[in-house]
């Protein structure tokens, strides 16, 4: 039994796919900006993945920028069945690694067009508008005429479902009143939970919540509490770490990235973990 049968699955547009994914920002260069280092490793691992049972892949053509893109088609073309890779729009990058809005319809349109061109498909299986209001945090402000955008690319055949990054409940909300979301990615993790109640509603309306940055992102979470815990369990950290969010919602969908194969490998472990009622007592207690 492969790690990620223990993990179940949840849906994603018109997929089921395993609570345990990959996310592959850590593919490119420092900062997100130019080629990795080795990219034979950067193949390896997205071969590792797959090969594992991971089935679910998120990526941005502005990672790179086209970096990440290239290598998971260069790594994986032909797709397997079942494989679903989802991508971003909403932000390009500045010849300074900077992170820019591009939430115009040339923009977008142009976006999406080279997701398709530099993953080698026909469609997009889901495509997510992260917002740009604020580049770190959710911050309010439409996304009609984004999301109108990429509602008229759904209809054309280019992309087949749609979601959010970055957002707030009221551009949710705001959101599904001009196209189907079917999932919402945003910072959430052990020590940051501001979107707790988010989870549980969306829960109920069966769309997908993909944390990101699940182990912390570029400052990994650091606890004592957690540190004690994994060592009592014989397992690292940031196994504990992801645990805990499996266990958090089923609608939960994990991406966390790795350049390594052997960090991959750890992570894909967690879902071994079982978290009792007083561990996870422990660990709620972190973010206060």
């Amino acid at each position: 039994m492969s790690s990620n049968d223990k993990t179940g699955t949840f849906q994603l547009g018109d997929r089921h796919v395993s609570r345990l994914g990959y996310g592959a920002m850590q593919l490119a260069g420092p900062g997100v900006f130019g080629p990795p280092k080795d990219p034979e490793a950067a193949l390896a691992v997205l071969r590792e993945a797959v090969a594992s049972g991971v089935n679910h892949i998120d990526t941005a053509d502005f990672y790179g920028p086209h970096v990440t893109n290239q290598i998971i088609r260069q790594a994986l073309h032909p797709y397997p069945k079942g494989l679903v890779i989802v991508t971003k729009v909403g932000a390009r990058r500045g010849a300074d690694a900077s992170w820019i809005p591009a939430f115009s319809r040339e923009e977008l349109t142009q976006a999406v067009h080279d997701n398709l061109r530099n993953l080698g498909v026909d469609a997009l299986d889901v495509v997510n508008l992260r917002a740009m209001f604020d580049v770190h945090h959710p911050a309010e402000g439409s996304l009609e005429a984004p999301l109108t955008v990429l509602a008229d690319l759904q209809r054309q055949g280019l992309v087949r479902h749609i979601g959010l990054s970055n957002v707030t409940p009221k551009q949710i909300a705001d959101g599904r009143r001009i196209c189907e979301i079917v999932c919402v990615q945003n910072y959430y993790n052990l020590a940051h939970r501001t979107d707790g109640a988010l989870i549980e509603t969306l829960a109920a309306q069966r769309i997908a919540y993909v944390p990101f940055f699940p182990l912390g992102g570029f400052t990994p979470l650091q606890s004592s509490t957690l540190s004690k815990v994994a060592e009592r369990l014989d397992a690292t950290p940031m196994q504990v770490a992801l645990a805990w969010l499996l266990q958090r919602s089923q609608n939960i969908l994990l991406i966390p990235g790795t350049s390594s194969v052997a960090h991959l490998r750890e992570n894909l472990a967690a879902p071994h973990l079982t978290l009792t009622r007083q561990t996870l007592d422990e660990l709620n207690g972190i973010a206060a």
